[in-house]
């Protein structure tokens, strides 16, 4: 009895249910008899029982999976058909949980009883979140799946296909009606669902899967050594420009194309940043940069700054501009303050974060006057600004009385991320306020990044 009920309550995701049962005894690796599919039909037979630790993967409840495996749960245990948790949260997108059965030991390459892996089931899904977790994790590009395919087959399969018709078309009946919900996922891609139900009422179905087919095809390709003309990957990241919550296939393709480091590379990127397209003109920025940056190597620095900086008067799109002023803060080179003051200071400019990124990392020690411009930054009104232009100050080499005092200041901001920040300035600094923001953070944010800035050597 105690077994259904843990399961049912790691499918609810109940935390404080399944503790008090484990407790009393629960076993968490005992099936439940009366298992349901966690998954809703996308997944495995879980007709010879499920298992709590799958039924949390299924609908991501980090903080069950934790209990449980805390309780002696086995990271790989099987349902029927093979199923594990970490098969579980990939079909269902769930990288947070993926996260953790991967640090908890889980077989990044388990495959089920009809051949599906972790890779091929989030590639499938679209899950974007997921795939990147298993890559860190070491799973296997090239491994096959039960039909033949590889991951990146998978993926490639599903870029340029119109989602919600694709979906549809799996669960499509005559006489039934159907919804289209579009939300985002955590991962940032954009989550579709096509539910559909009996006129009667009598019979429904769902179908899942997230718009991250394009960024995991990227991500695949660079993983298994495939060259994908630059061309084609272009195309690929302005078609999902504002698909993404944040740009993540926009980002995935500049990040692939920027690590090529090769001249042909460079001069089509290059070409893209003259381009009559705003959106080619922008895309090109971001992805040129970083080119070729690797640790504190910057091969192409003298060739980037000057076109970079030549954009900063002959640009008139906004979007674009911000663009080239990230790029020019990326080069961290002081020679690039001039163009970062100019646009930052012009009629109408909007200040957001890039602003301070930017300007910190441009600024040398002894220019009073962007000093002073980052130390207004860290009063400003929106949290993101205070956040990154606090950061900034605290990672300048520079140690002044102003400085400090700024960084102080900070100590009972009502962001606990600059509270950090700040702490972390001034204990690089030796000052002996930091151990007011120190404690401030580790009582009051529940953010593990927050401790720690504050606690870090």
């Amino acid at each position: 009895m105690h077994e259904e009920q843990l399961y049912r309550a790691a499918l609810n995701g109940e935390s404080e249910t399944v503790s008090e049962l484990l407790a009393q005894g629960a076993d968490p690796n005992r099936a439940s008899e009366a298992a349901e599919d966690a998954a809703g039909g996308t997944g495995g037979d879980t007709g010879d029982g499920g298992l709590p630790l799958c039924a949390a993967a299924a609908t991501d409840r980090v903080e069950v999976a934790e209990a449980l495996l805390a309780a002696g749960a086995e990271v790989d245990g099987r349902e029927g058909g093979g199923w594990t948790a970490l098969l579980w949260a990939a079909a269902n997108g769930n990288a947070d949980t993926a996260r953790l059965l991967i640090e908890a030991g889980a077989d990044v390459d388990a495959a089920n009883d009809g051949g599906d892996t972790p890779l091929s089931l989030a590639a499938r899904r679209g899950a974007l979140g997921v795939v990147r977790e298993l890559l860190a994790g070491g799973a296997d590009p090239r491994r096959y799946d039960g039909d033949g395919d590889t991951p990146l087959d998978i993926a490639a399969d599903w870029v340029g296909v119109h989602l919600e018709s694709a979906l549809l078309d799996q669960i499509e009946q005559d006489g039934w009606e159907y919804v289209v919900a579009r939300q985002y996922a955590k991962d940032g891609t954009e989550l579709v669902t096509v539910a559909g139900r009996s006129a009667d009422g009598s019979q429904s179905e769902q179908v899942q899967a997230q718009r991250g087919h394009a960024a995991i095809a990227t991500l695949l390709e660079e993983a298994t050594d495939v060259f994908t003309p630059v061309d084609r990957l272009v195309a690929r990241a302005l078609a999902h420009r504002d698909v993404d919550e944040d740009a993540e296939t926009w980002w995935a393709v500049a990040d692939t194309l920027a690590k090529r480091s090769d001249d042909e590379t460079y001069e089509a990127l290059a070409q893209l940043c003259l381009s009559e397209d705003a959106r080619e003109r922008e895309f090109g920025v971001d992805a040129i940069a970083q080119f070729g940056f690797t640790d504190d190597d910057k091969p192409y620095l003298d060739r980037t700054l000057p076109l970079l900086q030549k954009m900063t008067t002959t640009e008139g799109n906004p979007q674009v501009l911000r663009s080239v002023l990230a790029g020019l803060g990326h080069q961290g080179d002081a020679r690039a303050l001039p163009q970062v003051l100019d646009i930052i200071g012009r009629p109408g400019h909007k200040r957001t974060m890039t602003d301070a990124i930017a300007l910190a990392d441009v600024l040398p020690p002894d220019h009073a006057g962007g000093l002073a411009l980052l130390v207004d930054m860290t009063r400003d009104a929106e949290d993101e600004v205070r956040d990154w232009a606090t950061a900034g100050l605290a990672g300048l080499e520079a140690d002044t009385p102003e400085i400090r005092e700024a960084l102080a200041a900070r100590l009972d901001d009502s962001d606990l991320r600059t509270v950090a920040e700040a702490t972390r300035g001034l204990a690089r600094r030796g000052d002996a306020r930091a151990e007011q923001g120190a404690k401030r953070v580790l009582a009051e944010s529940d953010d593990p990044y927050d401790k720690e800035l504050v606690t870090e050597p």
